[in-house]
């Protein structure tokens, strides 16, 4: 059998971990040959390939990003595109495909799926907002490097007397600004799933100062004030997947503490900074176990399914249970984080 594996949307700490397991389970195991399409849908789709071996998967367990290359390509939103991929996928003898993603790459990959398309998928997100998996890979860097730069923020913002204001990524899901507040000790976490109320937050800000330490806010890039719930952007144009450029909730955000408080604050915005470099140990075991599963799937002909973390067991689930809808912070969950706030 000939396999095609593709990475699509962004980049990732995980992703050649996935990539290396793949590879290496289906040639030693199931005596699989692979095929690299590059540039996540936009290889099948133009045809774009690369040489994709054992050989070529030496060394890069520890390496971020994707050694195929990515794009947020919506072949169903070009003429022919579903044409155009089936076609190349037969051109090049490909006989089933690994689609590695986050929601969009995985809805086409449901699409495709539905239109008769050998495809198992793999969940990749740092924001951790696929339902279906209790974990994806990257999300658990994406922390690591989140709570690196809160603990290093706290000693500059209390040597002067400061508010600062770090955002971090998260759309819809605020499960990044979450996880590394509470590590980090932050005076208040703000996430898209709970409005925020600003009043609140300079409340927050006032006791941290009154306690002789100065706050540190995280938000996520996706949170809205709840006096006017509208997301902070840096254009109106729209990608493939019809999604907005986020950003610029943390410096609307100082701006606000500054002017209600009459103390300095400042925005810090960690940006791609959380998704690049070397995975963590947690984020490697995760991504080789998915690749394992993944084309151990493709040997049993379960097409249309996603490999899962369900407890420490990796399950499959039909795609469509994957891409259904999002899996958001509860307020259950965010409550919890309420006693450290102020």
């Amino acid at each position: 059998m000939r396999v095609g594996v593709l990475t699509g949307g962004g980049d990732c700490p995980g992703l050649n971990a996935v990539i290396r397991a793949v590879v290496r389970q289906g040639v030693k195991t199931h005596g699989f040959e692979f095929v690299g399409f590059r540039d996540g849908w936009k290889g099948p789709l133009e045809g774009l390939t690369m040489e994709l071996g054992i050989k070529e998967c030496r060394g890069i367990l520890p390496r971020g990003g994707t050694i195929l290359g990515s794009s947020r390509t919506n072949p169903f939103k070009i003429d022919d595109g579903v044409e155009r991929i089936q076609a190349n996928l037969a051109s090049s003898g490909v006989d089933a495909l690994v689609a590695i993603g986050g929601e969009d790459t995985l809805g086409v990959a449901t699409k495709l799926a539905d239109l008769g398309v050998h495809v198992v998928g793999v969940p990749k997100t740092i924001d951790n907002d696929l339902s279906g998996t209790d974990f994806t890979f990257g999300f658990d860097t994406a922390v690591n490097i989140a709570t690196e730069a809160i603990d290093r923020l706290h000693t500059t913002a209390e040597s002067h007397h400061r508010v600062l204001v770090v955002e971090v990524m998260g759309r819809h899901a605020g499960w990044i600004a979450l996880h590394s507040g509470i590590a980090g000790g932050a005076s208040a976490v703000l996430i898209p799933e709970q409005p925020f109320d600003i009043e609140a937050v300079c409340a927050h800000v006032e006791t941290r100062f009154q306690t002789q330490y100065a706050p540190i806010i995280v938000v996520s890039e996706g949170a809205v004030p709840a006096e006017g719930g509208d997301m902070t952007v840096t254009s109106g144009e729209l990608d493939a997947f019809g999604h907005v450029r986020l950003g610029g909730i943390g410096d609307r955000l100082a701006r606000e503490i500054e002017q209600r408080t009459g103390k300095e604050a400042r925005a810090v915005v960690l940006g791609h900074i959380q998704r690049g470099g070397t995975p963590t140990a947690f984020d490697r075991w995760l991504a080789t176990r998915f690749g394992l599963q993944a084309i151990d799937a493709v040997a049993d002909g379960d097409f249309g399914k996603m490999v899962a973390l369900r407890g420490t067991d990796i399950i499959r689930v039909p795609l469509s249970e994957g891409t259904a809808q999002l899996k958001l912070v509860s307020p259950k969950e965010y409550a919890e984080a309420a006693v450290f706030f102020g």
